[in-house]
């Protein structure tokens, strides 16, 4: 009795832990049907030239339009080698003016001699022209033919040195135009590599960029969570908000891997270190940024049942 009595003077006590047991297994949600980390399609923006770096203005966190002009880097060499290669241009066009007059000139000398030949031949066939005036100037129309051929040659060698002499000088104004880096993508800079002043390669990387609106989540499912899902379903995502409320949104599966793998290192639990899991990418919109890089979330499957698929 004694054992009873005291059951029922705590009865309250009891009563109310049993409540609240019972109210937190009401609470507590189905489990996920799939676990892993926010990524963004992150861009390595590099310089395309080698020079000092004269102007960097890209800060950390810092938001940025696309085709945004963010840096410059010291092409004050490239300059003078232009301006050399447009001299040795000039130089060259005169040049070619000269052979083009020379060229002139011999053609209109073969022309005489052709015509002179013509005469003596005429003149030799009426024996009023000996055999070696008739030799003479066909030796002197040939050299002349030769010459002309060779000027020929001389135009269009000087030619081809002026077209090679323009792709350099196109190539170096398109490296000091690279000097100016813009910025490929509208998006967040992530992370910086250099700073203003530094010398730089061409190639080197200068900065990180993502656009932070919409995040893929890379989750890993099981073979048998395959067949209950397609490549552009809607899933419910969501990860831990503050004071224990859950932040949820919509996103849709854009890509499941071919090939299974072992549970990654940071999804993994213990029991399912064995398990060979799928990658899937879940594209999630993320208008307010609340969803930040590597932030870890659930997936819930939009399994479709018979039912469904009928209607």
């Amino acid at each position: 009795m004694s054992i009873i009595t005291q059951g029922w003077s705590r009865g309250g006590v009891t009563l109310t832990l049993v409540a609240g047991i019972a109210l937190s297994a009401c609470s507590k949600e189905a489990p996920a049907d799939a676990y892993g980390t926010f990524e963004a399609e992150e861009v390595v923006v590099a310089g395309e030239t080698s020079g000092r770096l004269e102007r960097f203005g890209v800060t950390e966190g810092q938001l940025l339009a696309s085709g945004a002009v963010v840096a410059s880097i010291d092409t004050v060499q490239l300059a003078f080698e232009r301006t050399q290669l447009q001299a040795q241009r000039a130089s060259l066009v005169a040049h070619r003016v000269e052979v083009m007059e020379q060229r002139r000139s011999l053609d209109v000398q073969r022309e005489i001699a052709r015509r002179t030949r013509d005469r003596i031949d005429r003149l030799f066939a009426q024996q009023a022209a000996t055999a070696q005036q008739r030799d003479q100037v066909e030796r002197d129309a040939r050299v002349l033919g030769v010459q002309v051929e060779s000027a020929r040659a001389g135009v269009e060698r000087v030619g081809a040195e002026l077209a090679a002499l323009d792709a350099r000088i196109a190539g170096v104004a398109d490296r000091i135009g690279r000097g100016s880096v813009r910025n490929p993508v509208a998006g967040t800079v992530l992370v910086t590599f250099v700073r203003a002043g530094e010398m730089i390669q061409a190639g080197q990387p200068l900065y990180r960029v993502a656009n932070l609106d919409t995040l893929t989540l890379r989750a890993y499912v099981t073979g048998g969570q395959l067949t209950g899902f397609r490549i552009g379903d809607a899933v419910t995502v969501q990860v831990d908000g503050v004071a224990g409320t859950p932040l949820r949104t919509e996103g849709r599966i854009t890509w499941v891997s071919a090939r299974a793998e072992f549970t990654p290192t940071p999804v993994q639990t213990r029991e399912d270190r064995g398990d060979l899991v799928y990658a899937v990418k879940v594209r999630v919109p993320n208008p307010d940024g609340a969803f930040k890089i590597g932030m870890p979330a659930d997936v819930t499957l939009a399994v479709k049942t018979e039912t469904s698929d009928r209607e």
